[in-house]
């Protein structure tokens, strides 16, 4: 009896084995998806409003759609399932990118967002995380964010009643907050308002060409010939904010030079990267070029990104007033129409921070994130995915999808108030600033800027349209989401004491 049980459970594990052996042997279907024209593939049916189609795609095909863009393979996921198999459970598969042609240009697509998953993008990421934007170092450059919010406020009070482009605005001072944490506003021989004006003249041209399709990306054999001229575009923006990085870097170099490394005080992220590169612990070694890829990735990460979350809010709070009041109400509890809002508040102002989560979740900066690519062959959804193809995981959709989200397209920031979602990604049913070991980099920073901006307009001022003006909240596609039509709106000055417009 003893040996009929042993043969039975042997035969067993044999059967089991061989099963098991056979079907993962058995190739993987690859995704359903809309057929294409020879040689093109689906190119000359895409879309402006990529994201949108992208979404009907997945509507008609399911969570995981193949697409093919002229001899590029691409793949769409628009499900939380399939978006956590990408970046949660084969994570390091797919910790590469698709890296456009034209990123060649800027600093040889070795900054943190384009950079190889290998020592090199983990070093960049440590000094980033934990050492550049870690919440010690944003603490000793609150002074800076604090002096270019105040001035914003002073400008908007000599514009009451006037209509303002809210988008502008919002764009200088991110810039001017960024370049003020860059190199504290003090590098000689460059006027300031010259400096930003040649920055946001740069940054405008390099994220517009980011957004241009390159026939380049679609058939990488054409790409020697540059046949749109698209690198050959990209190279005069990007010469000219290398002057200006190296210019800084030259006068820091200078400044280190001239003082002893005791009485050197943490001013700004130029110096502090420039120590950073002289200690003997730094492996990979933080290198000149590396240190100008970090700069790029501060100044063009966080400009055009926060600047349209703003703007985006703000045009929905203006076209919610019942949202506004009790925006309104939280902060007149918390700071007071006596004073003005500091970070310190920030924590506080739990409405607000809903009114920011609903905002990303409806106008996600990134609809697309920054396209993956495998490694090596996988599996998605129980589909084929081959090694080195383009994924494009779309937020935008999976934050609309109506089996998720009461409402979906309803601006309703409440629904946040009682929620666990948070900006770390580990809720695949919203990841604005993405998930996984490739999420944005700078949301700790994102938080503070955005959130005390928003906060600061809403406090220091009443807003509303132009009489006669519609609001309009569609949306522009991009590599960055915009609004399709600028928020114009009126500033009216609401706190009690004029002399805090000063």
């Amino acid at each position: 009896m003893a040996l009929f049980f042993t043969l039975v459970a042997a035969l067993a594990i044999f059967w089991l084995t061989w099963t098991y052996l056979k079907s993962k042997g058995k190739p993987r279907p690859s995704p359903p998806g809309p057929r294409g024209l020879p040689i093109v593939g689906i190119l000359p049916f895409l879309r402006p409003d990529l994201h949108s189609y992208f979404a009907e795609l997945a509507r008609s095909y399911g969570p995981v759609v193949k697409i093919q863009l002229g001899s590029k393979l691409g793949f769409l996921v628009s499900s939380p399932s399939a978006a956590r198999e990408v970046l949660k459970d084969q994570d390091i598969i797919f910790a590469n990118r698709d890296v456009p042609t034209v990123v060649k240009v800027l600093m040889g697509g070795r900054d943190i967002v384009w950079n190889p998953y290998g020592p090199e993008w983990r070093m960049l990421r440590k000094v980033c995380v934990i050492k550049m934007l870690g919440n010690a170092t944003l603490d000793k450059t609150y002074e800076l964010r604090r002096r270019e919010v105040r001035q914003t406020v002073s400008y908007l009070y000599g514009k009451a009643g006037s209509p303002v482009n809210v988008g502008e605005q919002a764009f200088s001072t991110v810039m001017n907050v960024v370049t003020n944490m860059l190199w504290g506003g003090t590098v000689e021989g460059q006027a300031s308002a010259r400096l930003g004006a040649e920055f946001r003249q740069g940054i405008s041209e390099i994220t517009e060409l980011l957004g241009v399709p390159n026939i380049s990306d679609f058939f990488p054999v054409l790409a020697p010939l540059d046949l749109q001229g698209v690198m050959k575009r990209m190279k005069k923006p990007m010469d000219k904010l290398n002057a200006i990085f190296e210019n800084i870097i030259e006068q820091r170099l200078e400044e280190s030079g001239s003082s002893s490394a005791s009485a050197m005080e943490f001013k700004d992220f130029v110096q502090f990267l420039l120590q950073l590169k002289d200690e003997e612990d730094c492996k990979p070694p933080l290198t000149m070029d590396l240190i100008k890829a970090l700069i790029l990735d501060m100044v063009v990460g966080a400009s055009d990104t926060s600047s349209n979350s703003i703007e985006f809010t703000m045009a929905e709070i203006i076209n919610k007033p019942e949202v506004m009041i009790k925006a309104q109400q939280e902060l007149d509890e918390v700071v007071g129409k006596d004073n003005l809002v500091e970070e310190s508040h920030i924590h506080k102002l739990s409405y607000l921070l809903a009114i920011m989560k609903e905002s990303l979740r409806l106008h996600p900066v990134l609809p697309l994130l920054v396209p993956h690519c495998p490694s090596e062959p996988c599996t998605v959804g129980g589909y084929h995915i081959p090694k080195g193809s383009r994924v494009f995981i779309n937020a935008w959709a999976i934050h609309r999808d109506p089996s998720i989200w009461e409402n979906p397209l309803e601006f309703n920031p409440s629904r946040f108030l009682y929620s666990q979602c948070d900006f770390s990604g580990s809720d695949f049913s919203y990841f604005p600033f993405g998930s996984g070991r490739r999420n944005c980099a700078g949301i700790p920073m994102a938080e503070r800027m955005v959130l005390h901006l928003i906060a600061t307009l809403l406090h220091s001022f009443d807003w509303k349209v132009p009489h006669g003006n519609k609001l309009d909240i569609s949306e522009k596609f991009g590599i960055v989401l915009k609004l399709k039509s600028p928020l114009i709106a009126i500033p009216t000055p609401r706190l009690s004491d004029p002399t805090l417009y000063e």
